[in-house]
C-alpha cells in the first residue's frame, strides 16, 4: 500500500497482530516511494540518464532504472528490518497463520462509506491541515525581501554549505524542507526558488527544466545525490500524523523520521565523495 500512499500503508500495518512487527513496518514503511515520490524521480532519470540514449531504448532504460531505483527501497527496508530486529525491537518472530474468514454476502455499500469516512478522509483532512499552513509559509518566504535577496534565497544560503556536502545545494535540500506537507511540491518550489519567482510554477518541456538546473549547477553527480535522497527521507506530515496516531508515541514517530532521514543523508554523502575522489 505505501507504493500509492505511505500513510495509507501504515493504516495497513493494523493487520500485523504482533505489536513488535507493527512497528518494525511503520518505522521501515517510508523507505517504499509513494506517488509523491514518482514524478521527482522519473524526471531526473530521464533528463540525467536516459537523454543520450536511442529513442527506442530510451522507454526500456528509464523503466529498468527506476526499477533499480525501487529495488534499493525495497532493499534498505529489509536491512533496516533486520537492524531494528536486533537492537530496539528485539524478540521471538511470531509465526505467520493465514485463516480464511467464513464466507459472507458481500456489503458492497457499508464497505464503500467505512473506506471514504474511516481511511481517505482521514487522509485528506490530515493533508488539509498541514498544507494551507505550508502553502502561506511557503510564499511568505517567496516574497518577503531582506536587503538585495528574498528570504527563501538567505536560508537556501545557510543550508549550501551542509548540502554541498550531501552532492546537493542549498535550494534542494531547503525545497525537500519545504515540501514537507507534501512530496509532489518539491521539484515546483526548487523550480520558483531558482527562477527567484514569487510562486510556485512548473515547466511543460522536460528539457526546458533540464537546462534550467544546470545552469544552476547540477552535474549527473547532483542528479544521482537528488534521486538517492528523494527516496531516502523523511517522511511528508500527513505519514508523521498517521504514524503519531497509530503508534499513540512521539518516541516511535521521532524515530520513523530519524530512519530514513540519517541514511539518506549518510548514502548521499558517500556518494558524493566517492563520485568526487574517482572522476
Amino acid at each position: 500500500m505505501g507504493f500509492g500512499c505511505n500513510a495509507a500503508g501504515i493504516v495497513g500495518c493494523r493487520i500485523i497482530d504482533s505489536p513488535r512487527e507493527r512497528l518494525m513496518a511503520i518505522c521501515t514503511n517510508n523507505f517504499v516511494p509513494c506517488n509523491g515520490r514518482f514524478p521527482t524521480m522519473i524526471a531526473i532519470i530521464t533528463m540525467f540518464f536516459v537523454g543520450a540514449s536511442l529513442p527506442f531504448m530510451q522507454s526500456m532504460i528509464s523503466t529498468l532504472l527506476l526499477m533499480g531505483v525501487i529495488l534499493l527501497g525495497v532493499f534498505t527496508t529489509f536491512k533496516v528490518s533486520s537492524l531494528l530486529n536486533k537492537t530496539i525491537l528485539k524478540g521471538v518472530p511470531s509465526t505467520f497463520i493465514l485463516e480464511l474468514p467464513p464466507y459472507r454476502k458481500p456489503q458492497i455499500v457499508k464497505t464503500l462509506v467505512h473506506s471514504i469516512f474511516d481511511r481517505t478522509l482521514f487522509v485528506l483532512g490530515r493533508a488539509m491541515a498541514v498544507a494551507a499552513p505550508a502553502g502561506l509559509l511557503i510564499w511568505l518566504m517567496a516574497n518577503i525581501t531582506i536587503g538585495d535577496a528574498t528570504l527563501l534565497t538567505h536560508c537556501a544560503g545557510l543550508l549550501d554549505p551542509f548540502a554541498k556536502l550531501c552532492g546537493l545545494d542549498g535550494y534542494i535540500l531547503l525545497a525537500f524542507i519545504l515540501g514537507f506537507p507534501a512530496n509532489e511540491i518539491v521539484i515546483p518550489i526548487l523550480i520558483m526558488s531558482y527562477l527567484a519567482s514569487g510562486s510556485m510554477v512548473d515547466y511543460d518541456n522536460i528539457m526546458q527544466l533540464k537546462t534550467l538546473l544546470v545552469d544552476h549547477g547540477w552535474t549527473w553527480i547532483t542528479a544521482i545525490c537528488t534521486l538517492l535522497f528523494t527516496l531516502l527521507h523523511w517522511p511528508c506530515a500527513t505519514t508523521l500524523l498517521t504514524i503519531k496516531k497509530e503508534t499513540q508515541s512521539w518516541r516511535w514517530t521521532l524515530i520513523a523520521f530519524a530512519l530514513p532521514t540519517l541514511i539518506g543523508l549518510g548514502l548521499c554523502m558517500l556518494v558524493n565523495l566517492a563520485a568526487t575522489l574517482i572522476f
